[in-house]
């Protein structure tokens, strides 16, 4: 088994960060309106990539640049600008669908990875875009012994990308599914004029949905699921099956997720990869990283349709069923290096010896710890309320201006009867 890249989102700086702490070998994130997430996520600019470049690569961190949505006419030369920008600042490659995007980036020399909206099903479709290529995501519709007989015909067809080596296979390892082929749904269009696939998605399969008879006018409420809004995928819990077909790149979903989602879920994966790259990889462990995974957001697990099994696996409540939340709880006014220490303002709630706390930044990333004592005053005091000022000990360096949220355990909603 070769090396496993684990390929982790980021959809603003603070989680750009929380990729790295988590253990990321490469980040995907998008710019301007040109890819899939353009609504549901802040997204970069231009001007935001050589800095992005040069702190990945100070990391040994790849970055991987999304410009897959369908493009326009009109959408063209902002393309050839961003590939353009792409080239000059160091970004490591493109992930791309539109045929336009992938022809042009290929005459510049920027290395192309073929998005899942290719909807890459079979070893002709690998043959093909490996002319283009050096990565293929493979349709997230695939049963793992079909993933394994396209990375076998790779390697026993010797096939290779433009960079001369084997063509590398990505699949998506962990987070939100769309009811859709390989994400190209026209729900969002056909209700409200708003294409997913131009970014825009507006998420209405996620809603609850009544059934009205055309023949009567009676009208059904669909209990306790919602029918178009699968669980979130998750294959932690056969990650040494899914690693034995011989894919090389998990992708996590999640550029429009918090900043602690993206380190949890990134830190997991890239243990529970290297425990199977070792033979550690166990029951219990599987357990611990799972209840991890559940703290943050989620829509519920399952595993997809890699285990050969049919779509059947829907949410059952609105929202996320994770069992811990964040509650803003104030910001950092002052860092002091040398002694570890955080001088805080508590705006809302209090905060006392023993509450978990996440501090997040643009720059810091995500900082989890458990508050153990705090100075209000310079004198020990039992908490600090709303309005007081107070000083903690940090498990990592901070920032003035980062956000301290209270991380509390958190009642999972349960549907309705």
């Amino acid at each position: 088994m070769g090396t496993i890249e684990i390929m982790a989102p980021a959809g603003d700086h603070a989680s750009f960060r929380a990729a790295i702490q988590g253990g990321a070998d490469a980040i995907y994130f998008g710019v301007e309106q040109l890819n899939m997430r353009a609504r549901a996520t802040n997204n970069f600019t231009l001007d935001d990539l050589p800095e992005l470049a040069a702190l990945a690569g100070t990391h040994g961190v790849k970055t991987y640049l999304t410009l897959n949505t369908i493009l326009y006419d009109h959408d063209l030369p902002l393309m050839r600008k961003v590939i353009d920008t792409v080239k000059t600042s160091g970004i490591t490659a493109i992930i791309a669908a539109d045929q336009a995007a992938v022809s042009y980036a290929f005459s510049r020399g920027v290395e192309v990875h073929m998005s899942t909206q290719v909807n890459i099903s079979n070893i002709e479709m690998v043959r093909f875009y490996a002319h283009f290529a050096d990565v293929v995501v493979l349709a997230r519709e695939l049963s793992l012994r079909q993933m394994k007989y396209i990375v076998e015909q790779i390697r026993k067809e010797q096939i290779t990308g433009p960079s001369g080596e084997l063509v590398r296979v990505e699949v998506f390892a962990h987070g939100a599914l769309c009811m859709a082929v390989s994400g190209k749904c026209y729900l969002s269009l056909h209700a409200y004029n708003s294409s997913a696939n131009r970014g825009a998605c507006r998420q209405n399969c996620r809603h609850s949905y009544t059934v009205e008879s055309t023949e009567d006018g009676t009208t059904l409420e669909v209990d306790n699921e919602y029918i178009m809004s699968p669980k979130d995928l998750c294959t932690l819990n056969f990650l040494d099956e899914l690693l034995d077909t011989g894919v090389t790149v998990l992708k996590i979903e999640g550029r429009g997720r918090s900043p602690e989602y993206v380190q949890t879920v990134t830190r997991c994966y890239r243990e529970a990869a290297t425990a199977v790259q070792e033979g550690t990889f166990t029951p219990e462990k599987v357990a611990a990283w799972m209840e991890r995974l559940e703290s943050v957001y989620n829509r519920g697990f399952w595993d997809g349709y890699y285990l050969g099994r049919r779509l059947g696996e829907w949410s059952t409540v609105y929202g996320s069923a994770a069992t811990r939340q964040k509650i803003f709880l104030g910001n950092v006014l002052h860092y002091y290096p040398k002694a570890g220490v955080a001088h805080l303002r508590v705006k809302a709630r209090e905060l006392k010896p023993g509450d978990p706390v996440l501090i997040i930044g643009d720059t810091t990333g995500v900082v989890e710890l458990t508050v153990a004592s705090l100075y209000v005053d310079e004198v020990p005091a039992e908490k600090a309320v709303q309005g007081q000022e107070c000083t903690i000990t940090v498990s990592g360096k901070v920032r003035a201006g980062d956000k301290v949220y209270l991380w509390e355990s958190r009642e999972v909603p349960v549907a309705s009867a």
